[in-house]
């Protein structure tokens, strides 16, 4: 029997990196999966790879129409929902004083938009169900900052704001909402011999001296989805190896 039998979940960002492996892990554990990505080639391929309890949707999540989209495909193809899990996002390296203002947007639109269109289209579907567990994917960036990322940061501290907000608007329905705060995590980029040396001096920092596996961060994501934590609501969960104490 698997810890999420008869669940349906959107992930979003789910054709690669972090999501892919969410959507793995969620498909062993019994759930109905919709990989939501804009690469359609990647998001295709994987979902079939993934079996007859995934599908593929193509979204830009920053787009309202994409996300009604989304949710009226989902629905049609496995039923209500009760996981929306919003892990899409993307990063750059500016300062206050250097960033070009429409980069800000971008990243704003798809870092925290992104979420707020996610839990408002989502909430219909899941209110359905009487039920359901919304998991929203921050970052230490979401914790405290660094040079050179500020819209990151911007971006990340407020899908804080917007998790707390739909914790006190959506309890009532019995609909949970979460956020996690990722530290750092072996994916393709920690690899590449240009962040290499980066990552090295990080990991320096951190108190287990080891940066993340990506099912490591899958299992908090599963725990929080599932109903294992039917009376967690409102969470802040860093799972970061310690970093966040290095820095005081």
């Amino acid at each position: 029997m698997g810890r999420l039998d008869g669940k349906v979940a959107i992930i979003t960002g789910a054709a690669g990196g972090m999501g892919a492996s969410h959507a793995e892990l969620f498909i062993k554990e019994g759930a109905k999966v919709i990989v939501a990505d804009f690469n359609a080639e990647a998001g295709e391929k994987f979902a079939d790879q993934l079996g007859e309890n995934a599908a593929f949707v193509k979204i830009d999540v920053s787009s309202e129409e994409d996300w009604k989209n989304l949710i009226a495909k989902t629905e049609e193809v496995f039923g209500p929902i009760n996981i929306l899990v919003n892990n899409a996002g993307i990063t750059n390296y500016d300062s206050v004083q250097d960033i070009d203002y429409k980069t800000y947007e971008r990243i704003m639109k798809i870092n925290s938009d992104s979420v707020l269109l996610g839990m408002k289209y989502v909430f219909p579907s899941m209110k359905k169900g009487e039920s359901g567990s919304i998991v929203n994917v921050s970052s230490l960036a979401g914790q405290f900052s660094l040079e050179n990322l500020a819209a990151y940061t911007s971006s990340k501290f407020a899908v804080r704001g917007l998790t707390k907000s739909a914790v006190l608007d959506f309890g009532k329905h019995n609909i949970r909402a979460n956020a996690i705060f990722p530290g750092v995590i072996r994916t393709a980029i920690t690899e590449q011999e240009d962040t290499k040396a980066v990552i090295a001096e990080m990991t320096e920092k951190i108190p287990l001296k080891r940066i993340a596996e990506p099912k490591e961060i899958s299992n908090l994501v599963l725990f929080l989805a599932s109903d294992e934590s039917s009376y967690i609501t409102g969470a802040e969960v860093v799972i970061d190896g310690g970093l966040t104490v290095s820095y005081g």
